[in-house]
């Protein structure tokens, strides 16, 4: 079953059931995938898949529209796919059997770019641990959870992403030696391409376990690194091996002494 409608300039498609995996409004950083409907002969592109909830009494929300919180009583929790098209094709008709098509090629260089997001935050944790000079909460592998603590900003994009950490004072009233940071850079990104470098050699496999069929389902990132897997909570997608990368390396930089940026740059196999 299709249904179409013109929300705030643009057009969206919803289905029963879709392949697409959208943009998430309460953290944006994997965007959602782009593809094509496709209804006997006829096409319309779909530039992204988002987020979009109906309530019970017909109301229909679209990414950061959305008043509720995942799982509000009330709500039916939907993918909806903006099309290229500003309005909806004349035979697009409510209740047509279509087929989705998702561009692959964009879908495996966000989920390479996501995966190595992963990877890299890890790395970085591993390779600031002598900075930490009170105990804080931990990462999946055991080492201070300076990603937890410090990132405000995360892209993903075809292999690759963007992120960035405020080093501000309450990170310092937590222990964490910013100047100290500052002063060894190209040591500590250094530490985390040895390290980037043994895990993609590994070729470890990779998944995402998902608690359901909804888009609202828990999902978990897991990786067997060599030193034991790893899992967090994440919404996005993600390689099933590290053999699908040839190398990932990251660059550092500091703009000012309260950011750091990290940009993670991936080369496929």
């Amino acid at each position: 079953m299709t249904h179409g409608r013109s929300v705030d300039s643009a057009a969206f498609v919803i289905v029963d059931a879709t392949p697409f995996h959208p943009v998430d409004h309460t953290w944006p950083d994997q965007p959602g995938d782009s593809g094509v409907v496709i209804c006997g002969e006829q096409t319309v592109a779909v530039a992204e898949a988002v987020m979009a909830a109906a309530s019970d009494d017909g109301e229909l929300a679209i990414g950061e529209s959305i008043p509720v919180k995942r799982g509000a009583d009330g709500w039916t929790w939907l993918v909806a796919h903006r099309l290229a098209a500003r309005e909806v094709p004349a035979w697009l008709v409510p209740g047509a059997e279509v087929k989705l098509r998702v561009d692959a090629g964009r879908r495996a260089g966000l989920s390479r770019g996501h995966t190595a997001c992963h990877l890299a935050s890890l790395a970085l944790d591993a390779a600031v641990v002598d900075l930490w000079r009170k105990p804080i909460g931990a990462d999946p592998l055991g080492n201070p959870d300076f990603e937890g603590r410090a990132n405000q900003y995360s892209r993903i994009h075809i292999d690759g992403s963007v992120d960035e950490y405020r080093l501000g004072k309450s990170l310092r009233k937590a222990g964490f030696d910013s100047e100290g940071l500052a002063g060894s850079l190209t040591e500590r990104e250094q530490r985390i391409n040895a390290r980037l470098a043994e895990w993609v050699s590994s070729g470890a496999s990779s998944r995402v376990d998902v608690d359901g069929p909804s888009i609202i389902d828990r999902r978990q990132w897991r990786c067997a690194l060599p030193e034991g897997e790893v899992g967090f909570l994440c919404g996005g997608t993600h390689v099933r091996s590290l053999a699908e990368f040839a190398s990932i390396r990251v660059s550092l930089h500091m703009p000012d002494s309260q950011l750091l940026v990290m940009t993670t740059t991936v080369e496929p196999a």
